[in-house]
């Protein structure tokens, strides 16, 4: 079935090539499909065009389907092009003629922007959770070894003193960085393109904002044309806040693999979440992280790859959009998978105290001993000189302590302002509003 039939077959290579993988990930998008129908025909009812009988039919239907989607149980058929048509079949499988009424005034188009837009709302709201129990995760190691110190690098030179309670607070802040860009995303997400039809509108008197409202959505897509346009545009959208977060995530990762190696020595994993080699007996590797930065590495790549696909096509629907599903979709799983297992390993990572008492890392301490002597009044330039010549001549001797107070320092974490300002972001996403909207369209 296509619900664009006309009686003429398609040559079974063309249907199949054209097809693609849509059947297979049309799965995903079937609640949502099934949730923007109901509101569709919610509105069209209550605009004239289906009667309140055939509403009262197709409701319940709809909710049933609702739940086979939820329980594992909805599948799109052999020979059924997309999960629109397989709504529309079993519709009309159950309720004949009055099936085929809940495509008036839609086109593929905007069912297909609709759905992915409801989907990814729904994507956003687990990867927050997400994000957020990797934020807490690594605030909590943050704060139970503020004041176990790690040699700080530049150039990856030893450089100046740093701590683990920094190390770990640093990739929690950039998360909180993240959060805006996944914000953004939402924003873009939160807007109804529902009622473009094809692209240019119908002339049916739909009421957009009715439906607005029954979404749950924030605002609506108001020009039809624009809202055809922001296929790919939201996807590239979200691209760039998944890109973000696995920046951060896969820069955590490749710190883990160094800091993992023998010759640093920093932190550790359990034997358990570690794996060996066919020959060397005493191989114990951080393939969890290395997988963690090669699919961090993978998911930074999806912007520029939905760019590339969109990038010289004009106004209007194209089928090349298709494509985009293909690597949109299943890039939530892929970092859904990251911050699950980022957030086990921070949880289960073990640290090396007592690491600066290593002479290896004495010269980390210089600055601390020049600022020592620019209190004492010795101008910068000349503590500089002076210590740095106790360092050639092999003179230099550690400091009893250090003292760093100034906000976000190894003294003075701000943990608690960067919860706070984690906090105020996430406020910001309306996730209550459209979890009422939605309830109440179902039950």
């Amino acid at each position: 079935m296509k619900l664009w039939d006309k009686g003429t077959p398609v040559d079974k290579k063309i249907e199949d090539f054209t097809i693609g993988k849509d059947r297979e990930l049309d799965v995903e998008l079937a609640p949502f499909d099934i949730i923007g129908t109901m509101a569709h025909i919610t509105m069209l009812s209550k605009i004239g065009l289906l009667p309140s009988g055939d509403l009262a039919l197709l409701l319940p239907e709809l909710k049933k389907l609702y739940k086979e989607t939820l329980s594992g149980n909805f599948t799109i058929e052999e020979g059924i092009e997309d999960v629109h048509s397989q709504v529309e079949l079993m519709l009309t499988r159950a309720l004949g003629d009055t099936g085929k009424k809940v495509h008036s005034g839609r086109s593929r188009n905007d069912q297909v922007l609709l759905d992915l837009k409801l989907y990814t709302r729904h994507r956003i709201s687990t990867l927050t959770e997400a994000i957020m129990t990797l934020f807490n995760a690594l605030q909590e190691k943050s704060e139970a070894h503020k004041n176990d110190l790690m040699p700080g690098y530049t150039h990856l030179q030893v450089a100046m003193p740093s701590s683990f309670g920094l190390w770990f607070g640093a990739y929690a802040e950039s998360l909180s960085d993240d959060m805006h860009f996944l914000l953004s995303a939402w924003r873009i997400v939160n807007q109804n393109p529902l009622g473009a039809a094809a692209g240019y509108g119908s002339s049916f008197p739909l009421d957009r904002t009715l439906t607005t409202k029954l979404l749950g959505f924030d605002d609506m897509s108001y020009n039809v044309v624009y809202a055809q346009m922001g296929r790919g545009k939201m996807e590239r959208s979200m691209a760039m806040a998944m890109a973000s977060v696995a920046s951060t995530i896969g820069k955590l990762a490749m710190d883990a693999c160094l800091f993992m190696s023998q010759n640093f020595g920093f932190i550790g994993l359990p034997a358990e979440m570690t794996t060996g080699s066919s020959i060397m007996p005493h191989k114990k590797n951080p393939d969890v992280f290395e997988l963690i930065r090669a699919k961090c590495n993978k998911l930074q790549a999806l912007p520029n790859q939905i760019t590339l696909i969109t990038g010289n096509l004009p106004s209007g629907y194209f089928r090349d959009l298709q494509i985009i599903k293909e690597i949109f979709i299943p890039a939530f799983d892929e970092l859904m998978s990251c911050l699950e297992i980022t957030t086990f390993a921070v949880d289960n990572m073990t640290i090396k105290t007592d690491l600066m008492k290593n002479p290896l890392y004495k010269y980390a301490f210089s600055v601390e001993e020049v600022n020592k002597r620019v209190l004492q009044g010795v101008p910068f330039r000349e503590a500089y000189k002076q210590v740095g010549i106790e360092i050639e001549n092999d003179q230099f001797t550690v400091p009893d302590s250090i003292h760093h107070t100034h906000e976000g320092s190894i003294g003075n974490l701000c943990n608690s302002q960067i919860k706070q300002k984690m906090e105020a972001i996430v406020a910001q996403f309306t996730f209550d509003e459209v979890t009422s909207a939605i309830g109440k369209l179902i039950t």
